[in-house]
C-alpha cells in the first residue's frame, strides 16, 4: 500500500493560480525501491472548455522519470526552471529520484543529463510504449503505482552507499539554512570540497553551490507565496547574497520577475 507524502511541495511558482488547474498528489515508494526513490508524484488536469495552462517549477535536485501518453522520458535536473503545459485533459505520473539516486541506473555522471533528457529506451534497453499503456490503463493510482514497482523492481541495481551519503548531505543542506556557502558544508560534513563537487557532479549532476544556492531561493518563494514581504537586503544577506542586487539578480534570471513583481502578482491589490 502506497502512502501519501504529506511534506509540503515546495518550488511550484504561483502555487495559488496553479491550484485551480490542477491536482497534486504524491505517494511514497517501498522500502527497496525507496532506497533510489524519494516519492512518486501524479498530477491530474481537466482544462476542457479552458485555454492551455504553463506550469513552472523552480527544480529541486533530482532527476525525474516522467510516464506520459507517447512522450515518457527522464529528465535531468533544470539549472533555472523548468515548466510543463497543461491542456484539455489529463494526467502524469513521475518518479522524483533521491538525489544521487538516479546514477546507479545510468551507471555514468549524472551531470551529462543536467538541462537535458534521456529517452527511456537509452537507461532501460526497451521502449516505453507497453508500460505507458499498462500504467494508463488502470482505473485506480495504487494499480498504476504497483505497475511502476514491479517493473522497477525487477531492474534495481546493486546499492551504492553513495547514494545515502549524498542524498543525506543534499538533505542537510535543504533544512540547515546556516548553510549558505560550500565551505559550511564543508565544515559540517568533513568533506574536501573537490570531493565534494566530484560527488555531486558524478550523482546529483549539479555543484554543491547550485544545490544551496537553490534551496535558498525555494525559502525566498516560500515567504513570497506566504504573503511574507521580506525585508531584501536582510533576505539576500541570509541567502549567502553578499548584496541584494546580487540576489535580484539572481532571482530575475531564474524565475523572470523581480521578487517584488513576483510578489505583486502573488498578491494583487
Amino acid at each position: 500500500m502506497h502512502t501519501a507524502s504529506d511534506e509540503s511541495p515546495r518550488g511550484i511558482l504561483h502555487p495559488k493560480t496553479g491550484e485551480k488547474k490542477f491536482v497534486l498528489s504524491r505517494f511514497q515508494p517501498s522500502a527497496d525501491i525507496g532506497f533510489f526513490v524519494q516519492r512518486y508524484w501524479i498530477v491530474k488536469w481537466d482544462l476542457r472548455g479552458e485555454a492551455p495552462y504553463r506550469q513552472t517549477v523552480l527544480t529541486h535536485p533530482n532527476v525525474n522519470l516522467v510516464f506520459e501518453p507517447g512522450l515518457t522520458r527522464i529528465y535531468g535536473v533544470a539549472s533555472a526552471t523548468s515548466s510543463h503545459l497543461l491542456q484539455d485533459r489529463g494526467w502524469v505520473l513521475g518518479l522524483k529520484f533521491k538525489p544521487g539516486g538516479f546514477y546507479p541506473f545510468l551507471n555514468k555522471p549524472v551531470s551529462g543529463l543536467t538541462d537535458s533528457s534521456a529517452s527511456f529506451r537509452e537507461v532501460f534497453g526497451m521502449d516505453s510504449g507497453a508500460l505507458e499503456k499498462e500504467i494508463f490503463a488502470q482505473d485506480e493510482i495504487e494499480a498504476a503505482l504497483g505497475r511502476v514497482e514491479a517493473f522497477l523492481g525487477d531492474r534495481l541495481p546493486a546499492p551504492d552507499d553513495n547514494v545515502s551519503f549524498v542524498s543525506d548531505i543534499v538533505g542537510l543542506i535543504r533544512n540547515d539554512r546556516t548553510i549558505v556557502k560550500v565551505d559550511d558544508a564543508v565544515r559540517q560534513t568533513g568533506v574536501h570540497k573537490r570531493t565534494l563537487q566530484r560527488l555531486f557532479d558524478r550523482y546529483v549532476g549539479v555543484s554543491p553551490k547550485w544545490v544551496i544556492r537553490r534551496y535558498r531561493l525555494h525559502e525566498a518563494a516560500e515567504q513570497m507565496h506566504h504573503g511574507t514581504v521580506p525585508d531584501w537586503s536582510q533576505l539576500s544577506l541570509a541567502l549567502g547574497y553578499y548584496d541584494q542586487s546580487h540576489f535580484i539578480r539572481d532571482f530575475r534570471s531564474i524565475v523572470g520577475p523581480s521578487p517584488e513583481q513576483y510578489v505583486r502578482k502573488q498578491h494583487p491589490g
